[in-house]
């Protein structure tokens, strides 16, 4: 049977109030008293209940986070910044996957509210106005990680995509390169349509170079759609000498793609890649790529959350972290 407070208490010779404060942490107990409570604790191997301790106090020290898929390098390093954030603050996590589907996110999102948590990480792709008014109505504070809402509504931690891809486009013009195509993920989330997209545009048309349709190329961030993708572009009658690819896994399938065919990375094509993931270092020639710092993002946006659960004073909702670009072999 499951060790309880009374036990604790009727072995320590105190009452249950005494053996409550030495669990958590009131200082208002006698030395001599604490240590006795602490090794009847040790014998019997006691284990406070989280679920009576959260009804007592209105809180569980529990927060949910809501992932599109954990498998994925990507998530995985936003999840570990998260984690430890929560550890430090001593919050539990509670991890769900919901496969970027939006009935499964609406469901998680009712499903972790009824579980009682503190506040809640959400992460998707295509923030709706379904999402954000389902969002605004949480008893509980929510912070959303790599992912963006127009209305800026809910708070977020994520970088300028629109800049980042913007910057990666320019360095690909600068090395000399005028024919540069784009593979993108789905172009349904925003975070691509409205934001790395116009970046891809917006450096090309202040540099003076013509916008190719044929050169923007719909990816589903797989390795197997940057191999599809490369070999559509290289169908072209003009062929892009250069590619920006929106994710690092894609990015792997675009250089082995293209070498397939028998071109040479960097010197018959240049590809540039998104996210600076593991995969960007495992790949031959190493990838250059726009550094997304993953674990920054899923830390400050523990830190934030827990700013608002605690009521802390929040300088500002919307957080951009800052991005940079780590040139490897693939590009000159």
């Amino acid at each position: 049977m499951n060790v309880t407070i009374y036990d604790v208490a009727r072995e320590a010779s105190v009452s249950m109030a005494t053996v409550s404060r030495v669990v958590n942490g009131n200082p208002n107990v006698k030395p001599s008293t604490r240590k006795k409570v602490l090794e009847t604790i040790e014998r019997l191997g006691y284990r406070p209940n989280a679920v009576a301790r959260g009804l007592a106090s209105k809180k569980t020290t529990t927060v949910g986070v809501i992932i599109p898929d954990i498998s994925n390098i990507f998530y995985a390093e936003l999840a570990r910044g998260i984690e430890d954030i929560a550890t430090m603050y001593k919050y539990n996590i509670i991890l769900s996957n919901s496969d970027q589907n939006q009935d499964k996110e609406l469901h998680l999102l009712n499903t972790m509210l009824g579980k009682q948590v503190d506040g809640i990480i959400f992460m998707s792709g295509n923030v709706t106005e379904s999402h954000v008014e389902e969002l605004k109505k949480s008893p509980v504070p929510i912070v959303l990680a790599a992912s963006i809402e127009s209305t800026n509504q809910i708070p977020s931690v994520t970088i300028d995509y629109e800049q980042a891809s913007y910057d990666a486009v320019k360095a690909l013009i600068d090395n000399g390169h005028e024919k540069i195509a784009f593979v993108s993920g789905t172009l349904e989330e925003p975070i691509n349509k409205e934001k790395k997209v116009k970046g891809y545009e917006r450096a090309l048309t202040e540099s003076g170079l013509s916008l190719r349709e044929a050169y923007v190329v719909e990816g589903d961030y797989t390795y197997d759609s940057g191999i599809e993708a490369i070999e559509k572009l290289l169908e072209e009658n003009e062929k892009p000498t250069a590619v920006f690819v929106g994710t690092d896994e894609m990015a792997l399938g675009v250089i082995h793609g293209a070498q397939d065919r028998g071109l040479n990375v960097p010197n018959d094509i240049e590809v540039v890649g998104f996210d600076n993931t593991r995969l960007s270092t495992m790949v031959r020639p190493q990838l250059t790529t726009v550094v997304q710092p993953m674990y920054d993002i899923g830390a400050v946006a523990m830190r934030l959350l827990t700013k608002y659960m605690n009521k802390e004073t929040v300088d500002s909702n919307i957080v951009q972290l800052p991005h940079r670009i780590e040139y490897r072999q693939s590009t000159k």
